[in-house]
């Protein structure tokens, strides 16, 4: 999949060169809306003495897009292209029998997920070819849009890329009880935003070029849908942003109106926040709620992003100023309530307070590395003691993008530089897009799921980067297990 830059590839380059220039332009291929857009499926369920099981199958498959001659290699979860959307509650567990069909070793990361190393799906739990996974553990966190993806060491990029991905919701007691839209697929709308780019055979290209954060497709798609439509029915709409996108970070807005935050990629945040425009990087999520008028047509974008004093911002796709999909009003719209939603009953468990940290710790990414090293599958980097609460300081020292994630836990964002965090950012996160030169000062508890020999992951969530080495792993411990912490000799990998 990763070769030299085709024809396509390389008006994508100049645009950008334009751009950086000076010259207003977008490398974003317009498009017409003509294509209604998908909606994926609730994945089916058993639900059997408490435990929600659920059947996966990584396989490989071909999907017609428009404007292609030829259909095009995808992969996908039970599907050709993309997964369906998972959905549990807080209190139930979950299991999963998830088969590999593809002709190389593949893993299921649940992004966002609190759960037992052993069941993260990262790099120590790869799923061999013909072999069945059977991961399960039980939800406990709030409300939330998460997502799953592979994580197979050194090639998350590119099966990402391929199409395997899919939302995982999350329900609990305060958004069962919320004043929010929740008719899926109706006025609560999973979006997968992703970039594509395509060689001149119509098949997904990932340059070759060494351009930073990584491949800026000139498509856009949502849900695998290019030029989308969506029909609207009621006068406010939820719609949960997910950046799927390998490298590109979007700024969402709508043209003409506010949309009001719900919530962000940990789950609902304390109070609504109205906001013209969001950014999100690859891996971010948030819940939005958007106003519509009888009648009307609008779209939804993503504007030229501030990038953080990126040096030269086009070729990190800055400059980019593009639709991304159309919503189409009916004559009469159905009325819903302002968005509102109760304290959950599980609030003062899951508060994390700065006054109980007992530890702080450093991270600095730079030339594919953190703290000065590269990944290293027989490495633990960061050893942490179950039920401690800690602040992580992160930081880039490179003008280029990078997004910061930890496996198992949400974080909130403490200070930038010694500043209050904005509304945007004053929610449970997983991953945060990191401005160069920067201090983001993270808190977050390790509740339990103690094991020393098992590690989770921390990562520039930047796909290519990641692969290339800008990952971490840490292990929690219980006091008294710090000689046994280490790794297991055959990396886990998940068979029968």
């Amino acid at each position: 999949m990763r070769r030299a830059l085709a024809a396509g590839s390389v008006a994508l380059v100049v645009a950008s060169s334009l751009a950086a220039c000076g010259m207003s332009t977008s490398a974003v291929r317009t498009v017409a809306f003509e294509q209604e857009l998908r909606i994926p499926e609730l994945a089916p369920s058993t639900l059997e003495n408490g435990v929600r099981t659920f059947e996966l199958t990584a396989r490989a498959g071909e999907t017609a897009f428009p404007g292609r001659d030829t259909a095009t290699g995808t992969w996908g979860f039970d599907d050709d292209f993309l997964g369906p959307t998972l959905r549990a509650k807080r209190g139930e567990t979950v299991a999963f029998e998830i088969d590999n069909t593809l002709d190389e070793n593949t893993s299921v990361h649940w992004h966002g997920m609190h759960l037992p190393a052993e069941m993260d799906g990262g790099p120590h739990q790869e799923i061999e070819p013909g072999q069945t996974w059977r991961p399960t553990w039980t939800v406990d966190q709030p409300a939330a849009s998460l997502w799953y993806h592979p994580h197979p060491h050194g090639a998350t990029e590119e099966h990402v890329y391929r199409g395997l991905a899919g939302m995982f919701l999350l329900d609990d007691d305060a958004s069962a009880a919320a004043d929010l839209p929740a008719d899926y697929g109706v006025d609560d709308l999973p979006l997968i935003v992703q970039d594509r780019q395509f060689d001149d055979d119509d098949q997904f290209e990932l340059s070759a070029d060494g351009s930073e954060p990584g491949t800026l497709g000139d498509t856009i798609m949502v849900n695998g849908t290019v030029g989308a439509y969506q029909q609207v029915t009621t006068d406010r709409v939820r719609l949960r942003l997910l950046n799927g996108s390998t490298a590109r970070t979007y700024a969402f807005a709508f043209p003409d109106r506010e949309m009001t935050l719900v919530a962000t990629g940990g789950g609902l945040i304390d109070a609504p926040v109205d906001l013209e425009r969001i950014r999100l990087a690859p891996g971010e999520r948030a819940e939005i709620v958007v106003p519509f008028e009888p009648g009307e047509t609008v779209r939804l974008r993503s504007e030229s992003v501030d990038l953080g004093g990126i040096l030269i911002p086009a070729t990190a796709g800055g400059n980019d100023d593009f639709d991304v999909l159309e919503f189409r009003a009916a004559d009469e719209l159905a009325p819903t309530p302002d968005p509102s939603w109760p304290r959950s009953v599980h609030a003062d468990h899951d508060a994390v307070a700065e006054a109980d940290a007992v530890n702080t710790r450093e991270f600095v990414l730079n030339t594919r590395q953190i703290n000065g090293e590269r990944m290293d599958m027989s490495r633990t980097d960061e050893v942490v003691r179950v039920g401690d609460t800690e602040i992580w300081e992160v930081r880039s020292t490179q003008a280029i993008p990078h997004s910061f994630h930890i496996h198992d836990v949400q974080f909130r964002v403490l200070t930038i530089d010694e500043e209050d965090p904005p509304p945007e950012l004053a929610g449970r996160k997983d991953t945060i897009y990191l401005e160069p030169n920067r201090r983001y000062r993270l808190l977050m508890r390790f509740e339990d799921y103690a094991d020393p020999e098992m590690p989770y992951m921390y990562h520039c969530h930047m796909l290519l980067h990641e692969d290339e080495g800008m990952m971490g792993q840490f292990v929690v411990i219980e006091p008294g297990q710090e000689d046994a912490v280490g790794l297991p000799e055959d990396h886990a990998h998940a068979v029968d």
